[in-house]
């Protein structure tokens, strides 16, 4: 693991092309409804209770990272949160994402779910949300 001495941030790659532009959590959560404050902490609880993950505030959007980013808060709306769930391949069939788009030129397929209740995080979800972590742990370690 790679620590910007700037911003302090974990990386695996050595020198990661990333902006140290001084966020914190309370950026994008200040002005936010409380219904949507509990639903980003019921989210974070959530992905806490299955691996030791981290929250990175970026320029313009909310990172959830173990070893790489997993995941990315894009829209913490009025009564929603959105959030984008990276996978190395396509899950078409499920009830939880309203898109899925692929990143030209790579095998990354991003999967857009919105949550605008604390109940939208079913079993269905937690699913995804455990392979989505999977990924980003080396060949052999579990959680």
């Amino acid at each position: 693991m790679w620590i910007c001495p700037i911003c302090s941030r974990e990386f695996t790659n050595t020198n990661q092309v990333h902006s140290c532009r001084e966020r914190n959590l309370g950026d994008f959560l200040n002005g936010k409804s409380d219904h949507t404050v509990e639903l980003f902490d019921h989210l974070v609880e959530e992905l806490l209770a299955m691996a030791p993950i981290k929250v990175y505030p970026t320029k313009s959007m909310i990172a959830l990272g173990l070893h790489t980013n997993f995941a990315y808060i894009t829209q913490l709306g009025k009564n929603f949160i959105d959030v984008v769930f990276l996978f190395n391949e396509i899950y078409a069939d499920n009830l939880c994402f309203s898109k899925i788009k692929t990143v030209p030129g790579t095998n990354q397929h991003n999967h857009y779910f919105r949550m605008y209740f604390k109940e939208d995080i079913n079993e269905e979800v937690r699913g995804y949300m455990r392979k989505s972590l999977t990924q980003t742990l080396s060949k052999g370690e579990g959680f």
